[in-house]
């Protein structure tokens, strides 16, 4: 029988990763007031991990897999993809790094495929062509493209990879331990960068949107954790794409970037094929 995904699984994402884009919203308000992208990813992390830690229900036996390679490496693609997608956010217009981060699902299906061992379908396939077409759109790639799209396109390779990785050990480790993980791992790997981009000083509304990328990363994150914990990256990979409504809309309202027309079609497509696949996911192919 064709494998059923509850919409509380839909739901879950939706909340997800629109969590994740009020972050990023954030931390480009943050940029915006001359706040480095190094001390905001640094910030993120460190925070998040400070407040965290006290309700993770870290154990001393879970202590030692905090050096484990494969724990550690996860936590360097996402600590490496916040970092990339913050620094593109300061010159790029947030719908635009959302369209080309969307090379991340590709990504992800691709290494699932290869190293999870899971279902490819001809359908599904095509379908991610699409969408890759979709973000080259949105790139426009040429000779005069900024560097800003170029760290969109590596955080979403990031994105992609820390997704299989999520997969890889959600059998393994607790969601809460990866959440944990991730953020103690992300905080000790910035800290080098972030400490030395320390702003000079900053308004309590500066720091409130600090803590606001914190939460609101670390938040969407966990549900994608828990998430990936009992759905086939295959499947959850298309649901992602529900990011590209949020980053619309906040891009919009918070920031007046409105697409222009080609990246608007680019948007669009990719749209289309994440809600195409989330089809075929639904009937099982």
């Amino acid at each position: 029988m064709p494998p059923q995904i509850p919409l509380s699984v839909v739901a879950l994402v939706c909340v997800a990763t629109t969590s994740i884009v009020m972050g990023d919203a954030a931390g480009k308000l943050l940029t915006q007031n001359a706040i480095s992208p190094f001390f905001i990813a640094w910030s993120r992390f460190a925070l998040a991990a400070a407040l965290l830690l006290p309700l993770s229900g870290m154990t001393r036996a879970e202590l030692p897999h905090l050096l484990n390679w494969r724990v550690i490496l996860r936590a360097a693609f996402i600590a490496g993809g916040i970092s990339s997608i913050l620094t593109a956010l300061k010159t790029e217009p947030i719908a635009n790094v959302y369209g080309a981060f969307f090379i991340g699902p590709v990504v992800a299906y691709a290494l699932s495929i290869l190293l999870l061992k899971e279902r490819v379908t001809r359908a599904r396939s095509a379908l991610l062509a699409v969408g890759f077409a979709g973000v080259l759109l949105v790139v426009q790639p040429s000779a005069t493209m900024g560097p800003g799209m170029g760290f969109a396109l590596l955080a979403g390779v990031c994105y992609g990879s820390y997704l299989t990785a999520t997969r890889w050990l959600a059998g393994a480790y607790r969601p809460r331990f990866l959440l944990t993980a991730q953020l103690v791992i992300g905080a000790v790997l910035l800290a080098p960068l972030g400490l030395t981009h320390l702003p000079g000083s900053g308004s309590p509304a500066i720091w409130g949107l600090v803590l606001l990328s914190a939460l609101a990363s670390a938040f969407g994150n966990f549900l994608l954790v828990v998430i990936n914990r009992t759905t086939p990256a295959t499947i959850s990979a298309p649901l992602i794409y529900f990011q590209l409504v949020a980053a619309a809309v906040l891009g919009v309202l918070v920031f007046g970037d409105w697409p222009d027309m080609l990246s608007l079609i680019g948007l669009a497509v990719i749209l289309l094929s994440g809600l195409g696949g989330f089809a075929l996911a639904r009937r099982g192919k």
